[in-house]
């Protein structure tokens, strides 16, 4: 007997992700599966009809539902043809009747929301709206979930309202609430739309699932932050690190877990750390001396990039790490950018941290200092001026230009530096307004302390230092 159905073996997906998990002042990197969702392409006698958006199994099964809830099958005599391919994310089917030449809207498999014919996805980013994006404390995530836990009087009644805010630190500036999560934030972006309200750097938060179409949405609207009390599924993560907005889950009981762009969350947070400041840790080092990657090696058990982070973190609002290979910084939850100028050696790196930087001073370290001492980058970042391009210290070895503060504004000069083919930074600093620190006032500073400029190039600096 012809059977008409055909599907290829669906595979499930086992693949666990990289996260953070953020409680207290801590983050920590972890790994754990996500729930994955499954776009599929429904074409009916020829006809692009819908796009699906389910689970991976038994999607014969979605699909025959689908046209039979919409009344274009009754049994399964009115299938000519069913095909489902998964590794192209097409079901192409053909049926005896034929398709109304005026299609009605349709729901998706989600809840309560309307299908559109061109969805927004992670394979075109053109169309998402990029912004960039500012580290905010954790306590702003908190308190907009409370607080949209204490508006959503139905939710917590009867538990058949989905509801959702927008909030901008750390206060909601619109809610709504509807028997689907995605009319939810229909009903916010309509609301802001009357009201004038400009959604761009934004946070949503959310008591339902994240999938794609929220994160489209809110892509187009600028948000920067979409937060939930559950989980969202991979391809929403995919988008979301794809349109640059860090997207946060199982927000409750004082703890969180960031799914894309953790550097959108402060690590550490507080009211004493430096204003107008950048951290940034040049990792870009060959390390030929070393023979391998001097960053990664451990210093009481912490590799020595970690342990310059977490002095940074709890320094300035922002961090970056400069580097060609980011993956090698996974682990940390702050921006990676890559040398504008690749070859130049720290030159460039310090090029691409002035460029990068979000604010108008930025202080700049090496990836090899195990010894940091906040004190002295402290009293550094106090010593600069309008009218001072660079704050660099003295060690007993000279001048420390991988442990000084520089203005934004420098970038210009290094820029020109490199073009004409300079590789040294102690060459162009003469060129510079400098702002000088001795010897003798860093040992002040420190209580006659100089580790802070201890860095470690070959083998044997490593084992005294360990």
């Amino acid at each position: 007997m012809f059977s008409p159905f055909s599907m290829g073996t669906m595979k499930r997906n086992t693949h666990k992700y990289k996260f953070f998990t953020c409680r207290g002042d801590l983050m920590q990197p972890t790994e754990s599966a996500v729930v994955h969702e499954y776009p599929l392409q429904l074409i009916v006698n020829g006809r692009e009809i819908a796009t699906l958006i389910g689970s991976p199994h038994d999607l014969r099964y979605l699909v025959a539902g689908f046209l039979r809830l919409q009344g274009f099958v009754a049994s399964l005599n009115d299938f000519e043809m069913f095909s489902v391919c998964e590794e192209f994310g097409t079901a192409n089917v053909k049926i005896k009747g034929e398709l109304p030449e005026r299609l009605k809207p349709v729901l998706t498999s989600g809840c309560g929301t309307g299908i559109t014919f061109t969805l927004p996805t992670v394979q075109s980013p053109e169309l998402l709206t990029r912004i960039p994006l500012m580290p905010r404390p954790p306590r702003q995530i908190f308190a907009l979930m409370n607080e949209l836990a204490e508006k959503a009087a139905h939710y917590r009644s009867h538990g058949g309202i989905h509801s959702a805010a927008i909030g901008r630190n750390g206060s909601i500036l619109l809610y709504a609430e509807d028997l689907g999560r995605h009319n939810t934030f229909d009903r916010i972006a309509g609301e802001a739309l009357f009201k004038g309200i400009d959604l761009a750097g934004t946070e949503l938060v959310t008591s339902g699932r994240v999938s794609t179409e929220m994160v489209a949405k809110a892509a187009l609207m600028g948000i920067s932050v979409i937060a939930s009390r559950t989980s969202p599924t991979d391809m929403a993560i995919k988008l979301c690190d794809q349109a640059e907005i860090c997207l946060i889950g199982y927000v409750r009981g004082g703890s969180f877990t960031i799914y894309s762009h953790p550097e959108a969350i402060e690590n550490y947070w507080g009211n004493d750390k430096i204003e107008g400041v950048t951290g940034v840790i040049l990792a870009g080092g060959a390390s030929s001396r070393m023979g391998t990657n001097k960053a990664l090696l451990e210093v009481d058990g912490t590799p020595i990039i970690t342990r310059t982070y977490q002095i940074l973190a709890r320094l300035f609002h922002d961090v970056l790490i400069v580097t060609n290979s980011p993956d090698d910084y996974n682990f940390l939850p702050c921006r990676k950018v890559p040398d504008i100028y690749p070859g130049y050696g720290s030159i460039a790196g310090l090029h691409s941290a002035l460029t990068h930087s979000s604010t108008a001073h930025s202080f700049v370290t090496a990836s090899d200092l195990p010894f940091l001492d906040p004190e002295i980058i402290r009293h550094l970042c106090d010593l600069r001026t309008e009218n001072c391009d660079v704050v660099v210290p003295y060690s007993e070895g000279g001048q420390e230009p991988l442990h000084a503060v520089y203005a934004t504004s420098c970038q210009r000069v290094i820029e020109n530096a490199i073009r004409q083919g300079e590789r040294k930074i102690l060459d162009i600093l003469g060129r510079m307004d400098i702002r000088t620190v001795t010897c003798d006032e860093v040992r002040q500073v420190a209580g006659g302390r100089t580790t802070s400029f201890c860095n470690v190039n070959t083998p044997e600096e490593y084992e005294r230092i360990r």
